[in-house]
Parts: C-alpha cells; sequence; structure tokens
C-alpha cells in the first residue's frame, strides 16, 4: 500500500500531525519551472491535485471551496460582468465564475502553464469545459505583476492562491493587496483565500492587517473543505462598501434564483451564516490590531 503524506504542517511548522492519503494510483508527476505537480487516485477523494507535497484541490470536495469563492462576492455584487482571477489554474474557479449569466469577461492569469495543462489533461472535471469558454482569457503571467501594471479594471478580483510559501508568498503581501485594490472598479469585491485559522492564526492576522490598510471594509467568511485539515477555511473579504456585506436574504435569494444556478454548498443562507465567525477566530483581529 502506498501513501501520501502531506507537508504542510511538517518540517518548521512542525504542528505535530500529519495528513496522509492512500494512493491507488499515481496519475501524473512533473517538475515544472516552477514547482512540483502530481496527480493521483485515491480510494475516498478521487483524484487529487498536490503541488510541493501539499494538496491543492480534490475531485470530491472542490466544490465547498469553489463554490464559496466565488458566489459569494458575485452574489454580493449582483452585476458583476468583468472578473479576475489570480491562480486557480484548475479551472475551479473559472468554472463558476463563468456560471454567473452577467459575466462577460474572465480573466485568469497563472504563473505556472503546467498547473493548467495537468489540470486540463488529468482533472478535466474541475474546469468543466471552462477553460474553451469564449468569455475566458488566460494569461501566463506573475499575478503580482500583472494587478501592477495591468491596466484593466474588474468589478469581483479572486486570488486564488497557494499557501504562502514559494510561489504564492508575494500574494500574501501589502504590494499585491495595494495593487488588487487599483483593479476593482467602484463597488468592486476583492476576495482571498487566508488559510485556516486554528492552524495559520498568523496568516489570517496578517491577512487582516494589510488588507485594512487598503480597504474600507475587511472581514473574513468560512467554508469547511474536508481536505483542508484543521477546521474553517477562512476567506478574505475586502471593499471599500460596507453594504455589500450586509444584503438581505431577500435580495440573495432573488440574486440566486435569477442566475439558475444549482450548487452543492452554497445558498443565500449559507452566505450570510459565512460570515458569523466564532469567538476563537473574531479574537485574532483582536491581537492583530
Amino acid at each position: 500500500m502506498t501513501w501520501f503524506e502531506e507537508t504542510l504542517y511538517s518540517g518548521s511548522s512542525n504542528q505535530g500531525f500529519q495528513q496522509r492519503f492512500e494512493i491507488t494510483r499515481i496519475v501524473h508527476e512533473v517538475r515544472s519551472q516552477h514547482q512540483n505537480l502530481a496527480v493521483f487516485e485515491t480510494p475516498s477523494f478521487g483524484r487529487v491535485l498536490a503541488i510541493n507535497g501539499i494538496v491543492q484541490t480534490t475531485e470530491k470536495d472542490e466544490f465547498a471551496y469553489h463554490e464559496m469563492m466565488v458566489h459569494v462576492p458575485l452574489i454580493a455584487n449582483g452585476r458583476a460582468q468583468r472578473v479576475l482571477i489570480i491562480g486557480g489554474g484548475d479551472g475551479g474557479v473559472l468554472r463558476e465564475v463563468l456560471r454567473h449569466p452577467s459575466v462577460e469577461a474572465a480573466h485568469l492569469v497563472e504563473i505556472d502553464r503546467s498547473v493548467i495543462d495537468v489540470s486540463r489533461q488529468f482533472l478535466p472535471m474541475l474546469s468543466d469545459g471552462a477553460f474553451d469558454d469564449s468569455r475566458a482569457e488566460v494569461v501566463t503571467a506573475d499575478g503580482c505583476e500583472y494587478v501592477k501594471d495591468s491596466g484593466e479594471t474588474f468589478d469581483i478580483v479572486i486570488v486564488d492562491s497557494t499557501d504562502p510559501i514559494g510561489p504564492g508568498e508575494a500574494l500574501f503581501s501589502q504590494e499585491f493587496y495595494e495593487n488588487c485594490h487599483q483593479r476593482l472598479r467602484p463597488g468592486g469585491i476583492l476576495v482571498a483565500q487566508c488559510g485556516v485559522p486554528f492552524l495559520q492564526p498568523g496568516e489570517l492576522s496578517n491577512c487582516y492587517q494589510r488588507l485594512g490598510r487598503e480597504f474600507d471594509d475587511v472581514a473574513f467568511y468560512l467554508t469547511v473543505i474536508p481536505t483542508y485539515v484543521g477546521g474553517f477555511l477562512a476567506l478574505g473579504w475586502a471593499s471599500d462598501d460596507p453594504a455589500l456585506r450586509h444584503i438581505s436574504i431577500e435580495d440573495l435569494t432573488r440574486r440566486w434564483a435569477e442566475t439558475g444556478i444549482k450548487a452543492r454548498y452554497y445558498s443565500p443562507a449559507m452566505h450570510r451564516a459565512a460570515f458569523d465567525l466564532p469567538p476563537f477566530i473574531a479574537e485574532l483581529f483582536d491581537n492583530a490590531s
């Protein structure tokens, strides 16, 4: 029996435990210019994408991440036409963005083209044809440089990054958030992956401080992905319009029904509830102030 042992909490993190998956078959493994990529099959989670020894997404539980990362900001905005995705080379966020009828253009900026190529070939269920949609524009580039140099603006910016290790580290910087702010139209929303608060409290505190220097309204909402061990995953929310975080359940329900989208995790009720944080998470912001 062969096992994959995740490295996220080993080494310098040394959290004293480790997650592992039984591998029934190694589908593909490659060293790209930037990182190690592996796709393997498991009994419980189907196909798994791992980068540098860390699980990124799985066939069975990806919906809990991609749906909440996308539908919360797009339904809150209510009229998003242009969406920028930084990272997200597996195509799951792009898939969910393009399910919204209002979206006219979705730009996906991925530093490592191999992530896209490997995902399209070996995990096609994640993008489900989204890369072939005429509204999708895929750019192979450094996301930090793109938001700094691009003159385009967007209604939504979604930062679907890896953990702040290696190529993903710069996507948590003050400069990056500042440049993302410049790419947003009035009423725009930034959403970013900000780690598992129980095991990565420093990541969440840093995101809170840095986003707070750039945006008038900063908050976090939660989702649960079984393979992101440690409990809740926090998604950062940043906007200059505080009202967007307080859309009524009636308006959320109406907007959601108008999209015609069927989801497995997101709902208007989950949208509202996800912003209610347990005290142990809210306390992290007090300590960061």
